[in-house]
């Protein structure tokens, strides 16, 4: 009986996730800079031989790109998490040889981007966010207010997140820094502005507005989120997507505004996704009725290898 649940349950997850099967061609997703994938809060690398972004980095592979996903902070703020990552792009240029890398940072792993690219222009040729935290996320904003009344929602919230802070560094087997606080106070709005002034480039001058595509470093810039929430009937994680969205009253993801993803240029605002369709997970269940996660990455991919990046 046990044996017949875990087929049932494979045979599921399989059908709702068919299309990650149809791989890129050879070549498709063969850039000319090594693509390095940054996550987001409370996320990881690789868990227990789970990639935080589950099929992406083998798909980009398999047509060809050469894939690195950096594991940052799980939680603390944009500038500690952007010198981590910072130290590995080192590793991956001086190992590999190449000249820059392309970044796609998925939620806060986009401001980690952009600070990456505002003070080391030279490491990098673009940055892409994926439902990027560019301008804060009300969900933030309440978090943090609960954190300062030390009320109980505040505090159970502080205790969990810390403590899958400390599973992330045990598990990963990278003993990171975590700090709750600086973590939320990253995704504020209020912080959002002052690091918008910090690190303008490809944010648009009006909430909502449009980017510039390049900076002044000749850094490409890109952006690309989904509007809905609920988008699988089988996907657990798309429950307490659903109770943080009621904080945001605008299109969103489930936890961050469409507005607040717009950096650059803008490929879609209205993919039928939700923050974490964006990576793939849970474990690959996305609507049947949009394009699969992977894809988007495989097409980003391809767009990138086109312009020469």
């Amino acid at each position: 009986m046990r044996r017949s649940g875990l087929v049932l349950c494979t045979l599921i997850l399989g059908f709702f996730s068919a299309s990650s099967f149809a791989e890129a061609p050879p070549g498709y997703t063969q850039t000319r800079h090594p693509i390095v994938l940054i996550h987001g809060m409370a996320m990881f690398d690789d868990l227990l031989g789970i990639s935080g972004w589950y099929r992406i980095p083998r798909q980009l592979r398999a047509g060809g790109a050469q894939v690195f996903v950096l594991q940052v902070s799980a939680l603390n703020s944009t500038e500690l998490r952007g010198e981590q990552a910072a130290r590995q792009i080192e590793t991956i240029l001086a190992t590999t040889g190449a000249e820059k890398v392309n970044l796609i940072g998925h939620s806060h792993g986009s401001p980690t981007a952009r600070y990456v690219a505002g003070v080391y222009p030279e490491y990098v040729a673009s940055v892409s966010s994926a439902h990027g935290v560019n301008w804060g996320t009300p969900v933030a904003d309440r978090l943090e207010q609960d954190f300062q009344h030390r009320n109980l929602r505040g505090t159970l919230n502080r205790w969990l997140l810390n403590i899958w802070g400390r599973l992330v560094n045990l598990l990963s087997g990278n003993p990171l820094p975590q700090d709750y606080a600086e973590e939320i106070h990253a995704l504020t709005t209020a912080k959002a502005l002052t690091f918008n002034q910090d690190f303008p480039a490809g944010v648009p001058q009006e909430y909502c507005g449009q980017g510039a595509a390049q900076d002044e470093n000749g850094i490409h810039y890109f952006s690309w989120t989904g509007n809905r929430v609920l988008t699988n009937f089988f996907d657990m994680s798309d429950l307490p997507l659903l109770a943080s969205a009621s904080l945001i009253h605008e299109p969103n993801d489930g936890l961050v505004p469409v507005c607040s993803t717009v950096l650059g240029t803008v490929i879609r605002t209205d993919y039928r996704m939700n923050h974490l369709d964006a990576i793939d997970q849970l474990f690959g269940l996305h609507s049947s009725r949009d394009t699969d996660p992977t894809v988007v990455y495989r097409q980003h991919a391809n767009r990138l290898q086109g312009l020469g990046l």
